[in-house]
């Protein structure tokens, strides 16, 4: 067999610039792959060719006698066949660098009779195969090429697998301490929340909640919702909340709450164009009333003597939009029993019976003053309506649901 003149190539085996072209992403059996023979053996080279071509192996061989040769082609290449002696890298370093320099691509490497343990320590370095020259024809070869880039994939499959794993295990860790802890100690109330986020298979989104109790007649009550639905929208979420809790707590005058806390928003927002809506309720326990604080929000529906009302509070501004202080709504309470909802409206905007009407406060109001809930427990009240909703909603609320359920005494 006459061996080529070094660079003239091997019978149909591209060696021209144009070598490194192209790459075959996820390739099916049976279909062609790329491979780059690193080997500055011209008799190696040309042997590995002709198995390739006998067997019929669709496979498109590309030849590189060195390392920095191989840096030029091995773009797009879905295997390298590395011989372990080279001129400008010997052994396992040689490996070490192609490894570096073809990340997404499969290593099979050529060792000889006298040193087939390399073979075995390079795949324990990294590389998918080992083959030992002179024990080889064309079939083992195929098959040893079609092999590696099998298992590359499947070892790039199970390490984006477990990273995505490693990362939603780290997330709902993160997500769950977020969620917040009521600071409530008495018992003359009781609050009942729901949390259900819009983004698929989070733990918290843009929407939040706050429930602090600073004196023992006193409890503080938050509803929030930032517009967008995604990771950033959430985190800002969470600052809010944490922002209010901590203000309320500092014992900060309650004309200056929300202002402070829009503050934070703008000042924490990724985009001028990011708002939130917020619904305040401060209550007194000794003198049974309330005070009512709206920011863009819906207002809160009020459950007493057998009816359902919204607490005719003024709307507000939007926070983040046009400073201004909201307008407090003092709300007397008639009896010692009642229930306060708060919510955010992603509860309110789904659609009813397939139409092009939203549910919006009036659907809301009719559901709760369904003779049909007062079966239902008031700690469960809040999963009941969300259940409600998406029945007429035809499907799933898209929105994140948040929910507070404030009650005294018998609660309806």
């Amino acid at each position: 067999m006459t061996r080529p003149h070094r660079g003239a190539g091997l019978p149909g085996v591209p060696v021209g610039p144009q070598a490194g072209l192209g790459h075959y992403a996820s390739v099916p059996p049976g279909e062609r792959l790329r491979v780059l023979l690193v080997e500055d053996d011209e008799g190696d080279a040309f042997l590995v060719g002709e198995l390739l071509a006998e067997t019929n192996s669709m496979i498109d061989l590309l030849v590189a006698t060195s390392l920095s040769e191989a840096r030029q082609r091995v773009m797009g290449v879905d295997c390298v066949l590395l011989d372990l002696g080279l001129p400008d890298a010997q052994g396992l370093d040689g490996l070490r660098q192609v490894l570096e320099m073809a990340s997404g691509a499969a290593v099979c490497v050529l060792t000889g009779r006298s040193d087939e343990h390399l073979g075995i320590v390079a795949v324990a370095e990294g590389a998918q195969d080992y083959l030992v020259k002179g024990q080889v024809d064309g079939v083992l070869l195929t098959r040893a090429l079609r092999y590696a880039v099998e298992r590359k994939r499947a070892d790039e499959n199970a390490r984006r697998l477990r990273e995505v794993e490693l990362r939603q295990a780290e997330s709902a860790r993160l997500e769950r301490g977020l969620l917040p802890q009521p600071i409530m100690t008495t018992d003359q109330v009781a609050v009942h929340t729901f949390y259900r986020p819009g983004r698929h298979a989070a733990l918290i989104g843009g929407d939040f909640y706050d429930v602090v109790q600073t004196r023992p007649d006193r409890i503080d009550l938050i509803v929030g919702d930032v517009c967008g639905h995604g990771v950033d929208e959430a985190a800002l979420g969470v600052e809010l909340r944490v922002a209010w809790r901590a203000l309320v707590l500092a014992g900060v005058p309650d004309d200056e709450v929300l202002p402070a806390l829009e503050q934070v928003l703008m000042s924490e927002r990724r985009l001028q164009e990011i708002f939130a809506t917020v619904a305040t309720t401060r209550l007194d326990l000794a003198a049974n009333r309330a005070t009512v604080r709206l920011a863009g929000h819906p207002p809160p529906l009020l459950l007493s003597g057998g009816k359902v009302a919204p607490v005719p509070a003024r709307g507000g501004l939007l926070l983040g939009v046009r400073p201004r202080r909201p307008v407090a709504f003092d709300l007397e309470f008639d009896t010692d029993d009642w229930s306060l909802l708060m919510y955010t409206d992603g509860l309110i905007e789904g659609r009813v019976d397939s139409g092009d009407d939203r549910l919006d406060v009036p659907g809301l109001t009719d559901l709760l003053a369904d003779p049909a809930n007062r079966a239902v427990p008031l700690a469960e009240l809040p999963a009941w309506l969300v259940g409600r909703a998406e029945q007429l909603n035809g499907g799933p609320l898209a929105d994140d649901v948040a929910m507070l359920l404030l009650t005294r005494g018998g609660g309806r």
